[in-house]
């Protein structure tokens, strides 16, 4: 049976799954840390991968292999190909002011945010490559003087892992291009006008943009490597996503993201219009905070994440009140990213445990629920929709979800690596040449449902409206 190997680099950590080409069957897998931070070194990624793969029990009997990342990243190279600095991640917040003055640069303003739109599919904000370069060529000219090439997070792993034969063996694919900021999903190419205003000069190399089952060069064994994809979209492969699904992914970020057949354009900047890995489009909403408010909140009561379930669904919907705004590290989705996390509704009862571990649980949810408004406002129509990601193994998690977002909710096997998982399946794509993906099946799936409890979502816009927004 040929195997193939499946890699998400994400942003807390590298897992490695081998799985069966034709039948998706999980043979064996690997995991190692990335080190913590916003600005990381893309050699830490590396050595990430290598123990994983280590692990996995190497690649060496691999037929095809894929690189899944976190998206949004900053890779600079120079013209040797050696790292200029430390890889600027999708949460570091620091180029928000660059992201503003793009949008000022054309037009300013909804002018300007529809310009952006029109251009690429999504408005700039401190996540997008495109606001990083700004930030890059205004803060650190040395460093942009020196850059020769700019890439991805997944990019440049597939790279290293072809041997890192040259910046123009530099390859990507449609999902991750597309949340540069420079790419556009609508027409498929670059926007080097738009390079050249963030970057101030011409001349940038950019990985070249494959297709479905393009190769974007070969292990040292010969096998090949698939083009890769951003995670949101990796995710979405690997639980076999189809249009009129909508996925939700509690992972270090929130995304919700569905599978479409028409490009997004949203001008107010809260839908991005990504792509996905099987030529279609993603519309994708991001938020900043999800699965590590679970951690805050368990650390804070001094609990692990069971106990801190528990104490979740001890308490009752809306928990008496007291609403938690998780904007922890600033915020994404609304383009908050000065804000900081708020609890409303602190009275003598509420002040419990359990109220606030409920409150967390429900303001990560009400967060994300604020995105399929956004979706479902843009014509997107929801069938089911599916959680998946590292929140999704809490319980309070998935019982609570229904109630919240109004719908029944589904849940694959949640300890299941689906963006690795995804990765896999398009390295089987690669292998098989077909027109469509291998059907894979994801295990035994769980339907959680629940009467909604409007007053959560309308409590929390309350407490969400009187957040403030500032750099001081």
């Amino acid at each position: 049976m040929p195997l193939v190997a499946g890699v998400d680099s994400s942003t807390q950590s590298c897992k490695v799954v081998i799985r069966d080409a034709e039948t998706g069957k999980l043979v064996r897998e690997g995991r190692a840390p990335h080190p913590r931070g916003t600005a990381v070194p893309p050699a830490a990624w590396e050595a990430a991968l290598s123990n994983a793969v280590a692990q996995a029990g190497g690649l060496d009997d691999v037929a095809a292999a894929s690189v899944a990342g976190q998206q949004q990243g900053m890779v600079c190279l120079d013209t040797e190909g050696a790292v200029v600095r430390d890889a600027l991640l999708w949460n570091d917040t620091r180029s928000a002011g660059a992201a503003a003055d793009l949008i000022s640069d054309l037009g300013g303003g909804e002018a300007g945010q529809r310009a952006w739109a029109e251009a690429v599919g999504l408005v700039p904000v401190a996540s997008f490559t495109v606001s990083k370069l700004r930030w890059l060529a205004s803060v650190e000219p040395e460093n942009a003087a020196r850059t020769a090439a700019v890439c991805l997070p997944h990019d440049w792993l597939t790279w290293r892992l072809a041997g890192a034969p040259g910046l123009d063996a530099l390859r990507t694919d449609r999902s991750d291009a597309s949340g540069t900021g420079y790419w556009s999903a609508a027409t498929g190419e670059y926007r080097s006008d738009l390079i050249r205003l963030a970057f101030g000069r011409d001349g940038l190399l950019l990985p070249q943009v494959l297709g479905p089952t393009g190769r974007a060069g070969h292990l040292r064994t010969g096998a090949p490597l698939g083009p890769g994809a951003g995670d949101c979209a990796a995710a979405a492969l690997g639980v076999g996503a189809e249009s009129g699904d909508v996925i939700v992914s509690i992972g270090t970020s929130g995304i919700v993201s569905t599978v479409s057949d028409v490009p997004a354009a949203d001008a107010s900047g809260i839908v991005a219009g990504f792509a996905d890995t099987t030529g279609r489009f993603l519309p994708v909403v991001c938020t900043l905070n999800a699965a590590r408010v679970l951690d805050a909140a368990a650390t804070l009561l001094r609990v692990d994440h069971a106990e801190l379930s528990a104490l979740a669904l001890s308490a009752p919907p809306g928990a008496d009140g007291l609403a938690l705004v998780p904007y922890l590290e600033g915020e994404r989705t609304p383009n908050r990213p000065y804000a900081t996390g708020a609890a409303h509704g602190l009275t003598l009862r509420t002040s419990t445990p359990a109220h606030l571990a409920r409150a967390a649980v429900e303001g990560i949810l009400c967060s994300l629920a604020d995105g399929l408004d956004a979706m479902i406002a843009q014509g997107t129509t929801v069938n089911r929709v599916i959680l998946v990601g590292g929140g999704a193994r809490s319980e309070a998690v998935r019982r609570i979800a229904p109630t919240v977002f109004g719908c029944p909710v589904l849940v694959p096997p949640p300890l299941g690596e689906y963006v690795a998982d995804g990765a896999a399946r398009q390295a089987a794509w690669v292998v098989s040449g077909g027109q469509r993906p291998p059907a894979w099946t994801v295990g035994q799936v769980e339907v959680y449902d629940a009467d909604a409890v409007p007053a959560v979502r309308e409590r929390y816009a309350v407490a969400r409206a009187n957040v403030p927004d500032h750099a001081d």
